[in-house]
């Protein structure tokens, strides 16, 4: 997914960036987290809020950069979502009285506070991390309400949030051709989407929706909709999809890799789609193109196959687990982080990593209301 890469920079001085294993016999859920998954995510945790800057950010950057609210450090606001994240998937809340939740709570005072929405209520443009960054954290801030750690940054999020729901509904509703309408991409006048885009944008909705917030039931659908484009199926006379395929990076084309998939999956299911061809056949698909740890975009598909499966339920979630929790707790850093292997994701970083990796292991702990099923 290499437009990612150029579209999401992490503030690193020199780097830029910012979701066949042998089948296994089906198995029953386990019911508790495996003692080396549990051992893995708390080394992590550890790790990762070590990262954490004086203002509250996360990054990879040794040397914090000075903090001026609306104009942040280059992409702090929507890494620092995705650490935040990562931290609550695995119980560590904003308004925890532990020295995890004061981290948690002071990387979302640093975001609330020091983002400036410009009228339109646009979340990417203080970090300039575009519409990935704005689908981030609003996703994360959708997913923090009720655990504010002061009246005053619950009212921020409140009202940053409704303006950050207006402006993903108005970059939708840009005119664009059949096949990117309904779809998002890097900035809110785009008029073309892709897949990767999107994903962030519909799951804001859906989680925002599912907080009471005002979201219209049409523009899920037109979510819905245009994700379904991304399908690479053979179609039957009436248009609809015949057998196994995946998703594509853009709707009637484009790379078609493990990653687009799982994103297409995840979208969908949380969209309330559990049993569209579209799910059932990505599902499939995933079963017999499962990620590797050279996957160029290893981690961010990896969460996104891990959460994906776990919805599909299953056979489709016990051996998605199985291969996660394997091929994570094999590669994690001694320290408890985790750092790409291939080219396109290298310059994103540890935090990065970490942070996908946590999401990626937390599919049974059931704290953040979007991934529960």
């Amino acid at each position: 997914m290499p437009r990612f890469l150029s579209a999401f920079k992490v503030l690193r001085p020199t780097f830029s960036v910012l979701l066949l294993f042998p089948l296994l016999l089906p198995a029953q859920q386990p019911t508790s987290i495996p003692p080396k998954v549990k051992a893995a995510t708390d080394r992590a945790v550890a790790w990762l809020i070590t990262q954490q800057k004086p203002a509250g950010y996360f990054n990879d950057d040794k040397t914090p950069t000075e903090v001026k609210p609306g104009n942040l450090p280059s992409h702090s606001a929507a890494m620092t979502a995705l650490a935040l994240m990562g931290l609550a998937s695995v119980g560590h809340m904003p308004n925890d009285p532990t020295p995890e939740g004061q981290a948690a709570g002071n990387a979302l005072r640093y975001i609330v506070h020091n983002i400036i929405p410009d009228e339109n209520g646009y979340l990417g443009k203080s970090d300039r991390s575009r519409m990935y960054g704005h689908g981030i954290i609003t996703l994360m801030m959708t997913e923090m309400v009720g655990h504010a750690p002061d009246d005053e940054t619950d009212r921020l999020l409140h009202q940053q949030v409704k303006g950050a729901l207006q402006l993903i509904l108005r970059a939708q509703a840009v005119s664009k051709s059949e096949a990117n309408r309904g779809g998002w991409r890097y900035e809110p006048s785009s008029s073309d989407s892709d897949i990767s885009v999107s994903v962030w944008q519909l799951m804001s909705l859906r989680a925002a929706k599912n907080a009471g917030f005002d979201v219209p039931k049409d523009a899920i659908d037109k979510g819905i909709a245009y994700i379904k484009r991304s399908y690479q199926a053979e179609r039957d006379d009436q248009g609809r999809p015949k057998g196994d395929a995946p998703f594509s990076y853009e709707p009637y084309g484009g790379r078609k890799t493990f990653s687009t998939t799982a994103a297409g999956l995840l979208s969908l299911q949380v969209a309330g789609q559990y049993d569209a061809p579209e799910v059932i056949g990505s599902a499939n698909w995933l079963l017999t193109s499962p990620p590797e740890i050279s996957e160029p975009w290893f981690f961010y598909g990896t969460y996104y196959y891990a959460q994906g499966m776990y919805q599909r339920g299953g056979e489709h979630a016990a051996i998605a687990r199985q291969k996660t929790e394997q091929m994570l707790t094999d590669t994690q850093n001694p320290d408890g982080s985790w750092f790409p292997r291939n080219g396109n994701e290298k310059s994103a970083g540890a935090v990065y990593a970490t942070s996908l990796a946590l999401l990626s292991l937390s599919v049974y702990h059931h704290f953040l209301p979007i991934y529960q099923k």
